[in-house]
């Protein structure tokens, strides 16, 4: 299979463009679907990513959730919740675009707490400000490691997992996400 990135930016991510014997060779009676999905003989992914210099392939999320700041640097939302995920306390996690207090846009984080996991750790099942005051230091945490402007200025916990696909990601189709 032969692999290239298209458009690069600044940090050599672009689309991941693909070719080989084993990519479909288009949509059956759908010249038009087709012909979006290709580029110059490759399949279009749709995924995010870079190739170094010894050819290593990197993924850095899927080209609909990039969050695009207001100075024009991309944020990969796959790369902050892998680095949420981490984190034991943390069952699950949604990075998006939001809006703070002057409707200036943000980085936000949805976090679905693991409560069994808090709860045998702390030996109790912990109240709403315990689970504020981890989720907090978390997000500091991760922030901490991050440049500035990828650091995630408002974070909302949920109370029920997040509605998945067939292959059990989130669903970000559909869902309140302001």
């Amino acid at each position: 299979m032969e692999l290239k990135i298209d458009s690069p930016d600044a940090e050599g991510v672009g689309e991941i463009l693909a070719k080989g014997d084993n990519i479909m060779l288009g949509y059956y009676n759908d010249p038009v679907a087709t012909a979006h999905t290709f580029k110059n003989g490759y399949f279009r992914t749709g995924d995010l990513g870079s190739i170094d210099k010894d050819g290593a392939l990197y993924i850095r999320g899927r080209m609909k959730n990039v969050i695009v700041t207001a100075n024009g640097k991309n944020i990969y939302p796959e790369e902050l919740e892998a680095r949420l995920l981490e984190k034991e306390p943390i069952s699950e996690a949604l990075v998006l675009s939001g809006n703070d207090r002057r409707g200036s846009a943000c980085v936000k984080a949805k976090i679905f707490p693991n409560l069994d996991y808090v709860t045998r750790i702390m030996g109790h099942l912990p109240a709403k400000e315990e689970i504020q005051a981890l989720v907090k230091s978390i997000i500091d945490e991760v922030n901490n490691k991050m440049p500035d402007y990828k650091h995630i200025r408002m974070y909302e916990i949920i109370e029920k997992e997040f509605e998945k696909t067939t292959t059990r990601k989130i669903r970000r189709c559909g869902l309140n996400l302001v």
